[in-house]
């Protein structure tokens, strides 16, 4: 159960509006770790920094994301080929052709799984929900045709600010989500979805998006 109120540095490698694929991977046979997301406006990611520094003068030490690195996930596919991405491309505007921009609201914020062991510090998303979960289901069968598992949890939108690895005094954690969680809504529209290759850092991942694919684009 989540309790709710209410790092990207990346590379863009993609080159059409409608959809494209990169000829940055390198030979063939290598394997990259990938997943699918839509990216945000500036005012949203300003917005999750915002909430961040707020709650680190509080004295939370969170494991913070990037306010850059902060996306919507719509699928993680871990460690795949390379050679894959075109198919996985074609899955992406398959998909997304076949549905309108979606309306998206940034509100809220709470923890998973729940308040006795968080993991997962998040604001929320609202707005057109149907469309988005449309949208993943859409996704998840074109991926499934070409060997991909579908992910068995309910798909959850939101915006990870944190994660928590170490103990953490819970009352501090929820007593600032009730004092952060109000913060003014801010609505965007999703016009596409990117598929994004994470390389690890030292430093933290930089993301490379590989293809992109606009919504409602045939």
């Amino acid at each position: 159960m989540a309790v709710s109120i209410g790092q990207r540095r990346f590379i863009d490698a993609s080159a059409l509006n409608d959809i494209s694929t990169t000829s940055h991977l390198g030979s063939m046979g290598k394997t990259i770790r990938a997943f699918i997301a839509i990216e945000l406006p500036s005012d949203v990611i300003a917005l999750a920094g915002d909430l961040q520094s707020a709650m680190k003068r509080d004295g939370l030490a969170l494991r913070w994301v990037r306010p850059q690195n902060i996306h919507l996930t719509l699928k993680f596919l871990g460690d795949i080929p390379a050679e894959m991405v075109p198919d996985i491309s074609t899955a992406m505007q398959q998909a997304g052709g076949a549905l309108q921009p979606i309306a998206l609201t940034v509100q809220g914020m709470g923890v998973f799984p729940g308040a006795r062991n968080p993991k997962v510090l998040w604001i929320g998303m609202d707005g057109a929900s149907q469309r988005l979960l449309q949208a993943v289901a859409d996704l998840e069968a074109g991926l499934a045709e070409i060997g991909f598992e579908k992910e068995k949890r309910p798909f959850k939108a939101h915006l990870t600010l944190a994660r928590i690895k170490a103990p953490v005094e819970v009352r501090q954690l929820l007593e600032a989500i009730e004092r952060y969680g109000g913060y003014a809504p801010k609505s965007f529209q999703a016009s596409e979805i990117v598929l994004f290759q994470s390389e690890l850092k030292p430093q933290g991942p930089i993301y490379r998006s590989l293809a992109r694919a606009t919504l409602g684009y045939q």
